[in-house]
């Protein structure tokens, strides 16, 4: 009788969620933490915007400034959006080379 393996082996996902116009997602850089679960970012629409972390990330996944999300705003007149996810710095440099983030967004939130 074959034996029977306990769990899969479980691989990590290389893909990762891109800004998408359809669901309305850009890709933004966090410029401030403001507290209360808010950040301030700088979209690559060069707007600047209040973003909320949802409560299934607030403890989960820390943003400092200069890390690279993926936002949805709401479409408010106040500018409030939420994050959606947060890039890895493997993933900010795939996004370089796709194209999909200019280098100079980066360069001025770390000045």
């Amino acid at each position: 009788m074959p034996k029977h393996k306990k769990g899969g082996t479980k691989e990590k996902s290389k893909e990762f969620p891109l800004p998408n116009e359809d669901e309305g997602t850009i890709l933004c850089v966090v410029q401030q933490n403001l507290g209360g679960g808010f950040l301030q970012v700088l979209c690559t629409d060069e707007q600047i915007y209040k973003a909320w972390i949802p409560g299934k990330m607030r403890r989960r996944v820390w943003m400092r400034e200069g890390d690279v999300i993926l936002f949805l705003p709401w479409g408010t007149r106040d500018m409030k959006g939420e994050v959606v996810y947060r890039y890895s710095r493997d993933q900010v440099k795939k996004l370089i080379e796709m194209g999909l983030l200019p280098e100079e967004m980066l360069e001025e939130v770390l000045e």
